[in-house]
């Protein structure tokens, strides 16, 4: 099941989506779905079946969930971990170590606070001259990690600030549009294989298209249940919470985002998550 939210009688509110339509779940955003359908012991493609209006109509998808608590890995495909190094000169540096270790990379990436959905602006930090996306497969949280579903995500970076310095990775990593999810959730029993897609990232200035690149997630290092195991080592994390898989599409220097480059990310059987950006 593809599920979301809408603007739908002025509030954001969950919905179903089917083809190019949407069938509203009235008085409840997706967060609120997935806590009744745990309190309940329903499943939630259950419980949005029963509580979804009959009637479909054409809106646009919103952020699908607004996250508890956003948390992110690194260093999780070998493109990533080889390039970090080189920035830094090192042939094998501690990017390298992470990536070889058991222990991941996991950061906290915020909350709903620095998030936004499609069509909504992504943000550059007026003190970074290298910003670049992160495309990522995302992972929605039910209680206890439970894996509720897939979707997209931009781990936006100022990636010149984290060079500077690896401890300035909170201020690379976390401000006002730093992170885009979307455009669906696709549930965890209809996108059964998490390591069988195909990832597209393309940066548009203008009519001109500055960069392309694209990864499989069968390239990813760590198995999902991994991470989620240290993600959650003594950190109870709520349900209704994100966690960011990790991105193995490289956006070099010469691509860095400026104000109005649009940012689309792409996964067939998710869909289609496209930014703007803009100086925050």
């Amino acid at each position: 099941m593809r599920l979301g939210q809408i603007k739908w009688n002025g509030a954001a509110t969950a919905a179903i989506f089917e083809g190019d339509t949407a069938r509203p779940i009235p008085e409840y955003t997706l967060a609120g779905l997935i806590s009744r359908s745990e309190k309940e012991g329903v499943p939630l493609t259950e419980l949005a079946a029963r509580l979804a209006a009959t009637h479909r109509e054409r809106a646009h998808p919103l952020i699908p969930v607004h996250p508890k608590e956003v948390w992110a890995c690194g260093c999780t495909y070998e493109s990533s971990a080889s390039f970090r190094d080189a920035e830094h000169g090192t042939r094998e540096g501690f990017y390298a170590h992470v990536y070889r270790e058991p222990r991941p990379e996991i950061f906290f990436k915020g909350t709903a606070r620095v998030c936004v959905g499609p069509g909504q602006p992504i943000g550059i930090r007026p003190d970074s001259r290298f910003t670049a996306p992160e495309p990522e497969l995302a992972v929605l949280l039910g209680s206890k990690g439970a894996v509720v579903g897939y979707t997209l995500a931009n781990d936006v970076s100022a990636w010149d600030i984290e060079r500077e310095n690896p401890l300035y990775l909170p201020q690379s990593k976390v401000y006002t549009g730093a992170c885009a999810l979307g455009p669906v959730i696709v549930t965890a029993d209809e996108l059964r294989d998490p390591y069988a897609l195909e990832m597209s990232c393309t940066i548009e200035r203008g009519e001109q298209t500055i960069f392309s690149g694209h990864v499989s997630t069968s390239s990813l290092h760590r198995r999902i249940e991994t991470l989620l195991e240290y993600l959650l080592r003594s950190n109870p994390v709520p349900s209704g919470s994100v966690l960011l898989t990790g991105t193995g599409i490289i956006v070099t220097e010469e691509s860095a985002l400026a104000p109005g480059d649009v940012v689309t990310i792409r996964v067939p059987e998710i869909g289609e998550l496209s930014n703007p950006a803009t100086l925050v």
